[in-house]
């Protein structure tokens, strides 16, 4: 049974929390810290088999996240803060030796770019101190890293391409919102294109632009939507641990409401990132616009509809071409009932608490900083569905 420090308070956080509480086993005491305590404090409220503290922090500053380290002696430091913390917070892991898990990779907060490069560099530190850090346990990255490991154990003699499709097919009601933190949402989506062919990095034109790259994909269970080509981070470790890769690609559904929305907020200037005069004083207007939209922790009580995420692969298993597909479907109403949050929030919170445990049990060992693909997908297979994220498989059709 292991204590755990939570960074961040928003409606990953929240799953993350109630999660932990239902595995009791692994999960004994929660100290969950944020800018804002009482977000903190609202989460904690409803848990009452484990102990959760909460604690005031400025993530920004390694020193501050050390100082409560120092104090709580957590086995591990789950971050479900800001990316652009993720430095702060790692460089506070390993001045107190503690183990380390997020679930999405660092960005500088003056630059809309993310690669894992930056934290890569941390591995031979963390070798050295004899501590792990777990990288990307959300659902992508996360589970659909562990998708391809287990394609590649189990069905796959030589993997050639491979396609992650998100859909969200939920509604939430609301004209505009994001799922998860706007203004990493934003900056996510307003990026030029990348994705991975025959060992170059190619580019097209954002989701929102003219050329953007686009076509219906039928998912199961929710049949077909518009996805759209979209870079994430997955597809950066996935091709360096699996290079004979030929093709590595990401799709993302989205509504043409969004992109309308969208479209017209970069129009006049108020997804830009650089800060402008008003009244006086220096702001940002894509943090400006943050402050104004919905909470996306808010959005979970009447939202309906399904998510569905999963990993096409195409390849050759004994000397035959094979196609597979594993995916997840999940229900935005039936996890507002259980966790009092959507599924988009859900499905990143989930795997967050499996990864913790994978680590906490010592069922993935390691010193250094890993991705998810690097260790045996099978237990954690296991766990995911235990805890709430079934997944299935489909042979033989091409989706996308």
């Amino acid at each position: 049974m292991s204590k755990v420090l939570i960074i961040g308070a928003g409606g990953v956080s929240n799953v993350v929390v109630r999660k932990c509480a239902q595995n009791s086993g692994v999960y004994s005491e929660i100290l969950l810290a944020s800018r804002t305590q009482s977000k903190c404090e609202a989460i904690a409220k409803d848990i009452k088999n484990i102990p959760v503290h909460t604690a005031s922090v400025n993530a920004d500053k390694a020193a501050d996240v050390s100082a409560l380290i120092r104090d709580f002696k957590p086995e591990l430091v789950i971050n479900v803060a800001l990316p652009y913390q993720d430095l702060a917070i790692m460089d506070a892991c390993l001045a107190e030796g503690v183990n380390y898990l997020d679930s999405a990779n660092y960005e500088p907060k003056d630059k809309a770019h993310f690669e894992y490069s930056w934290q890569w560099a941390y591995h031979d530190r963390f070798k050295k101190a004899g501590i792990m850090a777990l990288l990307g346990s959300g659902f992508d990255p996360g589970v659909s890293n562990v998708y391809v490991a287990y394609a590649k154990k189990h069905y796959f003699d030589r993997m050639d391409t491979l396609d992650i499709v998100d859909c969200n097919a939920g509604n939430h009601g609301k004209a505009f919102a994001t799922n998860f933190n706007p203004e990493i949402n934003i900056r996510e989506v307003s990026q030029r294109v990348r994705y991975y062919k025959d060992g170059v990095i190619q580019e097209s034109a954002p989701i929102i632009e003219e050329g953007s790259v686009h076509k219906p994909v039928n998912y199961p269970q929710v049949g077909d939507r518009e996805s759209y080509l979209l870079y994430h981070e997955e597809l950066e470790s996935l091709v360096k641990h699996y290079p004979e890769l030929r093709q590595a690609r990401f799709w993302m559904t989205f509504g043409e409401a969004y992109l309308t929305h969208l479209r017209a907020l970069q129009d006049i200037g108020m997804t830009r990132i650089d800060p402008v005069e008003f009244k006086g004083q220096k702001i940002i207007p894509l943090e400006f616009l943050k402050a104004v939209l919905p909470e996306p922790a808010t959005l979970g009580a009447n939202y309906t509809g399904k998510t569905c995420i999963g990993c096409q692969i195409t390849g050759e298993k004994d000397g035959k071409p094979q196609i597979y597909f594993v995916y997840n479907v999940c229900d935005h109403a039936e996890c507002y009932k259980e966790v009092k949050a959507q599924a988009v929030s859900y499905t990143t919170g989930v795997p967050i608490m499996v990864g913790g445990a994978m680590l906490l049990t010592h069922t993935w060992k390691g010193e250094g900083v890993f991705n998810m693909e690097e260790f045996d997908p099978d237990p954690f297979m296991e766990q995911v569905a235990k805890w709430g994220l079934p997944w299935h498989e489909m042979f033989g059709k091409q989706l996308v």
